[in-house]
């Protein structure tokens, strides 16, 4: 029963993994139907912490496509997560607290560099774990 447990939570944390780099996928590549489909219905993503919006994530992946456009060339990325996965078999509950680094480049060819920290929370659903809520809090940029 242990090692059953023991796999189950290995399985959850690369299944918690893959989410959030498909969120990092999904930006850098402009695919707002696959950030869309990393949501649970009532998911929701704070872009607040960095200028940006909060709300629906719908409606923040119509904002992002609109805002996105300004930097053609972007790479997010999603370093030093800390995933944590509810107590209890199965856990139905995550939380991945991750630092981030964003090097992007505007039209005009200046370069934008920004850096911070994203926390995100997952539930399990039938179609596999998914995004509750991201919240993105900058903590320096530089052009």
């Amino acid at each position: 029963m242990t090692q059953r447990m023991d796999l189950a939570a290995v399985m959850d944390r690369l299944a918690i993994d893959d989410v959030v780099t498909g969120y990092a996928v999904a930006v850098d590549d402009s695919d707002w139907g696959l950030y869309r489909t990393l949501f649970t219905p009532d998911g929701r993503a704070d872009y607040r912490g960095s200028g940006g919006i909060e709300g629906p994530a719908g409606e923040v992946a119509d904002w992002l496509a609109e805002t996105m456009r300004l930097f053609p060339v972007r790479q997010h990325l999603i370093v030093n997560r800390r995933i944590h996965v509810q107590e209890g078999y199965p856990a139905d509950t995550a939380t991945v607290r991750a630092d981030y680094v964003n090097p992007m480049r505007f039209e005009s060819g200046e370069d934008f560099v920004c850096g911070g920290r994203y926390t995100f929370t997952l539930r399990r659903t039938e179609g596999g774990w998914r995004l509750r809520s991201v919240a993105v809090e900058e903590k320096w940029r530089r052009t």
